[in-house]
């Protein structure tokens, strides 16, 4: 995770995001368990998560992407 910067929350316009936190939880591969939840329902719990530090937006400035990541994995990374 070289070149990746915390992005805080908070300082992010509401509808940015929400979109980003769609386009996370609407990613292939992504599992919630044995039933179906909403899209509005995972994201909000992803918001959640992201607002208890579960969950990191980092800057990627080599690909000048963003992307959410676990604290966990974050933490992991040395950053």
């Amino acid at each position: 995770m070289e070149n990746m910067i915390e992005v805080p929350w908070d300082q992010l316009a509401a509808d940015t995001l929400q979109a980003l936190v769609e386009e996370f939880v609407s990613r292939d591969g992504t599992d919630y368990g044995e039933r179906e939840i909403a899209l509005a329902q995972k994201a909000e719990q992803v918001i959640h998560g992201i607002k208890r530090k579960q969950y990191v937006i980092v800057y990627d400035q080599e690909a000048d992407s963003v992307q959410i990541v676990t604290a966990q994995d974050w933490k992991a990374s040395g950053y």
